[in-house]
């Protein structure tokens, strides 16, 4: 039996294998129905239906359940919530804040640090975070599906030095179980790639998507002769509650490496005691602190700038208070750096 066989069949047989998707197809897409759900002020409305025709908003149920009613400052509702400051025009916050358009060897095939590369799986994402560094990232010019995985895999094959491959987006789980095993077993082939490496926020924003198949995934990575790494995104201890902390505890459960990286985001985590609780609340998960990324220079998100004195003054608080395992290293992406510049 192939591993593929046994992958559907796995998913098959789990109690309800795509209610990640029916849970996907409700989330809330317009800011009325945001606000009305959360009891907000209608003006909120208004100036939220402005900002959203430059990047629509996004929001799962999941998601939602974890914020304040009535609250218009609640930390994960800012993420999410479209305001009249991303349509102002700010000096040195532009589309492509990173220069990942100079480092694409094809589109959606980035290879700007050594030993590995990353690779625009998918297009969309399950929520729409309001700081997203790739908010302008021209998705429809990216290959989709067998086009993706030839591209990818060709270059791969052609650079013994690539030792990794990184699944990002978008959100690439995202892709259903069999796409994600397409990808294992293309890359699996290849002699000098060792680990694939996952970049996601649906554990966090979507914790349904962390059922029977995807572990049964994870698992046909390691058989393929992969290391699978799996690094999600949360910014605020809020976001690591109940459906959530299940999905990490299945994944660290899985035998699989789980890494954190939080964007400091003014408004939403520049604050000790918040950062603290976030850490503490990830290792206890056995999820590990990885990066304090300092806010990407993107066109519609300064508003969420914090100074990086300020970054740095946070970074030594946490040292005095938590254990060293428990810190993240606090960095910045610019682009042409051979590598993310140690801000600590």
């Amino acid at each position: 039996m192939s591993i593929l066989h046994e992958l559907q069949q796995a998913a098959n047989n789990a109690d309800s294998p795509r209610s990640w998707r029916r849970e996907l197809a409700s989330a809330i897409r317009d800011p009325a129905t945001l606000v009305r759900e959360l009891n907000l002020p209608g003006h909120v409305a208004d100036a939220a239906d402005r900002a959203q025709r430059l990047f629509p908003i996004v929001v799962t149920r999941s998601f939602l359940a974890r914020m304040r009613r009535g609250d218009p400052d609640d930390p994960l509702l800012r993420q999410v919530l479209p305001l009249d400051a991303e349509t102002e025009t700010v000096p040195g916050f532009g589309p492509d804040p990173v220069g990942e358009l100079a480092a694409e060897q094809s589109p959606g095939l980035l290879h700007k640090y050594a030993g590995r590369v990353l690779v625009v799986a998918a297009p969309a994402c399950a929520i729409h975070c309001r700081y997203c560094f790739r908010r302008h990232f021209p998705y429809d010019a990216t290959p989709r599906g067998d086009d993706a995985v030839d591209a990818t895999c060709a270059y791969v094959a052609a650079d013994p030095s690539l030792h990794e491959v990184i699944l990002s987006g978008g959100d690439p789980l995202l892709l259903s179980d069999e796409s994600l095993l397409r990808w294992s077993e293309r890359l699996g082939s290849i002699p000098h790639v060792r680990r694939l490496r996952v970049h996601t926020r649906l554990p966090i924003v979507l914790p349904s998507r962390v059922d029977a198949g995807l572990l049964d995934w994870l698992r046909a990575t390691r058989a393929l002769g992969l290391a699978p790494w799996i690094v999600v995104h949360a910014n605020h201890p809020a976001e690591i509650a109940d459906d959530c902390a299940d999905a990490l505890t299945r994944l660290v459960g899985a035998g699989v490496p789980v890494l954190n990286q939080a964007v400091l985001l003014r408004g939403v985590n520049d604050d000790e005691s918040v950062l603290a609780d976030l850490c503490e609340r990830l290792v206890d998960l056995r999820v590990q602190p990885y990066y304090l990324h300092q806010l990407d220079s993107v066109a519609g998100a300064a508003h969420f700038h914090v100074d990086e004195s300020r970054g740095r003054e946070l970074i030594a608080a946490l040292r005095r208070r938590l254990p060293g395992f428990a810190v993240p290293r606090y960095v910045r992406e610019a682009a042409g750096e051979a590598h993310k510049l140690d801000l600590n």
